[in-house]
């Protein structure tokens, strides 16, 4: 017997290697209102808590301004929304799948496993990104940061999956890279496995205590 029915991933850092994409929006809005350029360590461990807290990390590094007040400033309300335009423009363009995911997510809908995705990426960048690579076939659910009124690491988008397909939280896994998943996972009771390449805000997964620490998708053959 299969060890789970429903098998929710997060999307960047877990499945998809999008922090190029990132990277160039941010410094592409940087660049228009003339102000220096970041590095792609730095976006990654920014990568996790929602767009427009990256833009503000972004501005606040490069203006040496603390974060709080860059998000009450009249220049991150300037920003944003070109910021926007230059990520929706950059959606797709330089990411990649890590190793064994396409293979993966196939082997599990062939075993009649549940997939979905649940990402705090808003719904208009991640169906880009899913388009991309090929992805939007094999999901069963996408919960994105702005499909329920709250996102990750608020239970809700893997509460909302489990009720859509009438399954026990002990018949559901959460797949993500970050302390953001783990927390998600936890506060809705269900199992979690982190794999250790992606966007964990510069801290070892370990750190966060997943169930399991998986080096690629690949383990989940054996679900």
């Amino acid at each position: 017997m299969k060890q789970f029915d429903l098998v929710m991933f997060d999307l960047d850092g877990t499945l998809v290697q999008t922090a190029p994409e990132f990277l160039e929006a941010v410094n592409d809005t940087l660049r228009r209102f003339v102000l220096p350029e970041v590095t792609l360590t730095q976006v990654i461990n920014w990568i996790g808590n929602g767009m427009r807290e990256l833009l503000t990390r972004a501005i606040a590094d490069v203006c040496q301004a603390a974060p709080e007040a860059v998000r009450q400033s009249e220049l991150l309300r300037l920003m944003e929304p070109v910021f926007n335009v230059y990520f929706l423009q950059r959606c797709g363009t330089c990411s990649q799948l890590y190793p064994q995911v396409r293979e993966s997510l196939t082997a599990l809908r062939d075993r009649q496993v549940k997939l979905a995705l649940v990402t705090n990426k808003e719904s208009r960048y991640t169906q880009l990104v899913l388009a991309a690579h090929q992805l939007t076939d094999l999901f069963d659910a996408v919960v994105c940061g702005d499909t329920l009124p709250v996102k990750k690491p608020h239970p809700d988008g893997v509460e909302h999956c489990l009720s859509q397909f009438g399954v026990a939280k002990n018949r559901a896994l959460l797949v993500g890279d970050s302390s953001i998943d783990v927390a998600t996972a936890r506060r809705a009771g269900v199992a979690v496995w982190a794999l250790p390449y992606g966007y964990n805000q510069g801290q070892p997964i370990e750190m966060s205590a997943p169930d399991r620490v998986i080096s690629d998708c690949s383990a989940l053959y054996c679900l």
